[in-house]
């Protein structure tokens, strides 16, 4: 008669084979679909290099990629900008005279806190403005409309 030791050692030989095998399989399954993915990449990129190249043409006054302030053209207008924007340039054209205006003071005449976050957020917008051709900075801080617009 075999012994209770005897039988379970058997029953765990043939777990552990078991377990062998299928982890053999998991990773036979894993790597299969590393293969087919390595595949597909390559069809892929096999088609793309094939087609002819295309040339990317950027229209004019188009934003810059990841902005909402568009680049100034000729003919362009505030109504152009996001009302953000729009609203800091009529205060501008309106108030800031030719000696300019501070963040501080578009904060006030915009009815904004004149808290440093509110109005480093508006100085963030007012530099955006600057750069995209709508707006000058005549001095460190002090910004007033563009009279024409940037070529």
């Amino acid at each position: 008669m075999p012994s209770v030791l005897g039988l379970l050692e058997a029953r765990e030989k043939k777990v552990r084979e078991e377990v062998t095998r299928l982890r053999v399989q998991a990773a036979l399954g894993e790597a299969e679909r590393a293969l087919q993915r390595l595949a597909d990449a390559r069809v892929a990129v096999a088609e793309v290099l094939a087609e002819p190249p295309r040339a990317v043409v950027e229209p004019v006054g188009s934003a810059v990629a990841g902005a909402v302030v568009p680049r100034r053209a000729g003919g362009m207008t505030a109504s152009a900008l996001p009302a953000d924007y729009q609203r800091i340039m009529a205060v501008l054209e309106s108030a800031a005279g030719p000696e300019g205006m501070r963040c501080q003071q578009l904060a006030a005449a915009l009815g904004l806190q004149t808290v440093p976050a509110k109005v480093e957020g508006l100085r963030s917008k007012a530099k955006r403005l600057v750069e995209r051709g709508w707006a000058l900075q005549t001095r460190p801080g002090v910004f007033t409309p563009l009279g024409t617009p940037a070529g």
